[in-house]
């Protein structure tokens, strides 16, 4: 019994002497720079149990044998130094082999010298693509299933979108029906396509699609930043109807009669008979003028009397003349203002009203001139022209004046005064006095607006709707 107790006391005292002083005293506080430390450093024992590199080796070659990428792996252990050859089917899977081995209790480290098998019969070659042509094979069915509802989608916006009476009572114009019913038909197809790809798992090659197709978009918007701009000025000028067909417009300097608004430019006939083709985003961008709004138009001129003679008399006769025209308005009155005196005459600006359904602008402004300067000179007022003085110089002239006048064979003033009493004594027809509206540039426009109803594009004016 004694000798027993001295064997536990001898075993104590050995074991405390293998104990560490530092172990004996207290711990010291740790420094941030230690409990920042995620992980401890791992130490490598000084000595290794027998048998330990086979146990590792007969380890890592059964967790290898379950796995088929490993099947032409290599394990060598050496003091806990794990060596690996061989090839594998994949690129990822060498570096997959060295995290496995490196999780085993007892190895120090790897010497991965694994490399990837490029053979044309390897595992990563044919047999690979043998797996993606069967995986492929496998997917058909599901694929077709999604074509279908992807097809079922894009036929239901169809026929939501081929309702175009609905569309053409909820929009203002043709055009933007058409518009509304495209945008339903293009939601319902991509609608479709989304369903259809997440369906067969490819989720994320719609998500590229889209990214790509969003860049694609925005460079097209820059490169084709005037057709967009053209685009979107057809579809104001179909909801704002600026004109009607046939009104005499002027935009900007361009001047003629509408013959119709298209999807992409405003057609014009000219007073000259000519086609003229606007671009939409010229002519919602202009200043336009229309003549053919209000039938009520106003003509102006001016004449000048003598300075010497009465203005307000000049005005008032010329007044009262403009005003007894039959084509001329009672209601605005015919006005004359003096306007300007100048360094032989005074200057009178004659205003009057016609309706351009009943008399033509162009006519009635030239009725009226003729008129009022004849009432004036019959009433003896002086309409006198500029007056120049010119100063003859004989020295400065190389024959004499008379010589001249007859080498450049100049009529004799009797002759010039017998033609102008043959040009007084020319009669006014009736047709010169009408000044009914001209209307050949109007029939034509009708003309073409029938022969291009189906031929040309479609029409965006709409006269049920008020001009803006």
């Amino acid at each position: 019994m004694k000798r027993s107790i001295l064997t536990l006391l001898a075993a104590i005292s050995a074991a405390l002497a293998c104990v560490p002083v530092a172990a004996m005293l207290p711990a010291a506080p740790e420094t941030p720079e230690e409990t920042a430390s995620p992980t401890p450093q791992q130490t490598i024992d000084d000595t290794q149990e027998a048998g330990s590199d086979a146990r590792i080796a007969n380890r890592i070659r059964g967790i290898f044998g379950e796995l088929p990428a490993f099947a032409n792996v290599e394990v060598e252990v050496q003091q806990g130094v794990v060596s690996l050859q061989g090839t594998v089917p994949a690129q990822e899977d060498i570096a997959r082999a060295e995290t496995i081995v490196g999780r085993i209790a007892g190895v120090v480290t790897v010497e991965n010298a694994i490399e990837r098998d490029v053979s044309v019969g390897s595992a990563g070659g044919l047999s690979n693509l043998q797996n993606q042509v069967d995986d492929f094979l496998a997917l058909l069915p599901l694929m077709g299933l999604a074509i279908v509802v992807a097809l079922v989608i894009a036929g239901v916006g169809y026929l939501i979108a081929g309702l175009t009476g609905v569309w053409h009572r909820l929009a203002p114009n043709s055009f933007l029906a058409e518009l509304i019913a495209s945008a339903i038909r293009f939601a319902f197809v991509v609608g479709g396509v989304v369903v259809a790809l997440d369906m067969i798992g490819a989720s994320a090659l719609l998500g590229a699609v889209l990214g790509g197709a969003g860049v694609v978009g925005i460079a097209l918007g820059f490169a084709m930043r005037d057709t967009i701009e053209n685009y979107v000025a057809s579809l104001m000028l179909s909801l704002r109807q600026p004109f009607r067909a046939k009104d005499w417009v002027l935009i900007d300097d361009l001047e003629g009669r509408v013959i119709r608004l298209t999807s992409r430019a405003t057609i014009l006939m000219t007073l000259d008979g000519n086609h003229l083709r606007i671009p939409n985003a010229q002519v919602f961008k202009a200043v336009i003028t229309n003549f053919t709004t209000n039938p009520q138009r106003r003509f102006q001129f001016d004449l000048g009397v003598d300075a010497d003679d009465d203005a307000q008399a000049a005005r008032r006769l010329g007044r009262d003349t403009l005003a007894a025209l039959d084509f001329v308005l009672d209601d605005p009155p015919a006005e004359a203002r003096i306007i300007e005196v100048g360094d032989s005459n005074v200057v009178i600006r004659f205003l009057a009203w016609i309706d351009q359904r009943e008399a033509d602008w162009w006519k009635a402004q030239s009725r009226a001139i003729p008129a009022v300067k004849t009432a004036l000179e019959e009433a003896g007022f002086g309409l006198p022209e500029p007056i120049y003085r010119l100063r003859f110089d004989p020295r400065s002239a190389s024959l004499p004046l008379q010589n001249i006048a007859e080498r450049q064979g100049e009529a004799p003033a009797e002759a010039s005064a017998s033609e102008q009493k043959r040009v007084r004594q020319i009669t006014v027809t009736e047709a010169d006095e009408d000044v009914r509206p001209v209307s050949e540039i109007s029939e034509m426009v009708e003309e073409e607006r029938r022969a291009g109803g189906s031929g040309q594009e479609k029409d965006l004016l709409d006269h049920s709707r008020p001009v803006e």
